[in-house]
């Protein structure tokens, strides 16, 4: 590799980064990586201020999965980065290319317990697909390049990078690598051709989709094969838009709390096709509707990563593919089969699209007719938010996703991420409706950054189920310790009147009327917007009150 010109690390770095096509990051400044920030300084690449280090590595999570390359956030050393674990522990579980890049004390002051120095290798190796320090700035490209192939490749994940001061502000004369190339994701043919006899022969076949490496492409594809071989699909948890709910093949989401016939439909399947989902607790019921290690079904696993089939569950049939690359080759090679019968597809849909009728809760502000006022009046690309909560059961049910990737929500189940992920969303595609939903508690883990969409104007509406608890917290304690409330009570603040302190905009929603005519102001104030909807803490769920939750 011949020398480049020489210019500090932070500036290499910065290089490395504009080689691999990044246009955004997201951050929090620091002292510890000063360099790095000047490099940013007339590099073209947007750079995103934060109010706190987990909304950055969030809005970088939410990037990663939106658009399927690497999110970036840069945070400082110490409390930095431990402020930002939050972020690269959903980037882990929900397998989503991101990378850290983290503040370092100097290379000459290691090991000393010198100011905000933390062992990152040690702290990281938990949470993050795998963890670099860069102790030579001739190897900045070198390590830029790496993480970046690591981040997407396989089963994607989030790097962490530890920048040394003084390596970020000594002079290197290496030139950046250029964009990662990754594998192509395909199976072999003999693959194919196993999995595809082994589904179409089944008496009571069953798809399962998830994971990552999906696309628009792949879920029309999928929805093709589907069809044709009339063959039910369910979805894993918070991979609703991996394909069109309106679709006939289309049976559910086997998530938390999934439609009983659903359910049964999986635990009765002779052959289950699992393709680019881990099978976690949340999408098997506690591991009940697949039950480990071997299952009563005949699993079909196909992964990007050859160590997740078996890591739980033993597969009959397991394959090292991407799950968009691999449901294309299905596709392909039935594209002249003979449609079979769609009687069973159909059943399946019927149910779903009972599941679909609303149940009515207490209160005069319903989520459910909340739910399926955002289906009805929103748009198929617009992008739905969410963190952690019982107000997110009601989406999960009632709202019909269309296209890919308009779901945006944790499967770690972290609290605090929808308005994170709803500004990153906006900011990558300002033409695009995006809603977030957030509980009172999920919001107030993060609602600084409703700063950050006013800075920005990234013009986000954001739902608030406003019950004063910790909802989800209150029910298991109802299940467990009836009438023995303890630690779940908020005393709230004025949403709205926050909306209108940061310049944005806000409105409070007593009723389902007031709920409609406050959304569609928001929707035309051309302005972030905040709705406080202040709904019954009787409601727990779109199936149990709190009065029901006894034991």
């Amino acid at each position: 590799m011949s020398d480049g010109p020489i210019r500090h690390g932070g500036k290499a770095l910065i290089e490395g980064l504009q080689a691999q096509g990044v246009r955004r990051v997201f951050c929090i400044p620091g002292e510890s990586y000063l360099a790095a920030l000047d490099g940013l300084h007339d590099s073209g690449i947007e750079t995103v201020v934060t109010r706190h280090e987990g909304g950055a590595a969030m809005m970088a999570e939410a990037h990663g999965k939106l658009t399927g390359k690497a999110g970036v956030a840069f945070v400082t050393r110490g409390p930095g980065a431990t402020n930002a674990s939050a972020g690269v522990h959903i980037a882990f579980q929900d397998s989503t290319p991101m990378i850290l890049f983290v503040g370092q004390v100097a290379t000459d002051q290691r090991d000393r317990e010198a100011f905000q120095e933390v062992d990152y290798r040690a702290m990281f190796a938990p949470l993050a697909k795998h963890v670099l320090e860069i102790n030579r700035p001739d190897r900045i490209p070198e390590y830029v390049s790496q993480a970046f192939h690591i981040a997407q490749s396989g089963r994607p994940g989030p790097v962490v990078v530890a920048l040394p001061e003084d390596v970020l502000s000594s002079p290197c004369s290496s030139p950046a690598v250029p964009s990662a190339v990754l594998p192509s994701g395909l199976a072999s043919h003999s693959d194919v051709n196993v999995v595809l006899e082994k589904i179409t022969s089944a008496e009571r076949p069953f798809i399962l989709v998830g994971g990552p490496h999906w696309s628009q492409d792949a879920a029309k594809n999928l929805g093709k094969f589907a069809s044709k071989m009339g063959i039910p699909v369910g979805v894993s948890f918070r991979c609703q838009d991996y394909l069109d709910n309106r679709l006939t093949c289309y049976a559910g989401d086997v998530g938390i709390g999934p439609n009983p016939d659903l359910a049964e439909r999986v635990r009765n399947a002779d052959v289950v096709l699992c393709i680019g989902a881990r099978l976690g607790e949340m999408t098997t019921g506690g591991y009940s509707l697949l039950k480990p290690p071997k299952l009563d079904q005949f699993l079909i696993h196909v992964h990007p990563d050859p160590s997740e089939p078996g890591k739980v569950f033993r597969p009959d049939v397991s394959v090292t593919a991407n799950g968009g690359a691999f449901i294309g080759q299905l596709a392909e090679k039935t594209l002249e089969a003979e449609a079979k019968d769609a009687s069973e597809i159909e059943r399946a849909h019927l149910s779903y699209q009972n599941w679909l009728m609303p149940e009515e809760t207490p209160g005069s502000l319903k989520m459910e007719n909340v739910i399926l006022h955002l289906s009805k009046m929103l748009p198929d690309d617009a992008i739905i938010t969410n963190g952690a909560g019982n107000y997110a059961s009601w989406l999960h049910r009632y709202y019909q996703y269309r296209r890919y990737k308009t779901q945006l929500a944790p499967t770690s189940g972290s609290m605090g991420y929808g308005l994170p992920a709803a500004v990153s969303a906006k900011l990558d595609q300002p033409e695009r409706n995006v809603v977030c939903l957030a509980g009172d508690g999920c919001i107030q883990m993060s609602i600084q950054e409703f700063g950050t969409a006013c800075q920005y104007g990234a013009n986000i509406i954001v739902l608030v189920s406003n019950n004063g608890m910790y909802g989800t917290i209150r029910m298991h304690q109802q299940k467990n310790y009836p009438h023995r409330p303890s630690g779940t009570e908020m005393v709230n603040p004025d949403f709205a009147a926050i909306a209108k302190a940061y310049g944005g905009f806000g409105a409070t929603a007593h009723s389902d009327d007031e709920f409609i005519s406050a959304f569609a102001a928001a929707r035309s104030a051309n302005l972030p917007a905040i709705i406080d909807m202040k709904v019954s803490p009787q409601a727990l769920s779109p199936k149990l009150t709190l009065e029901k939750a006894e034991p």
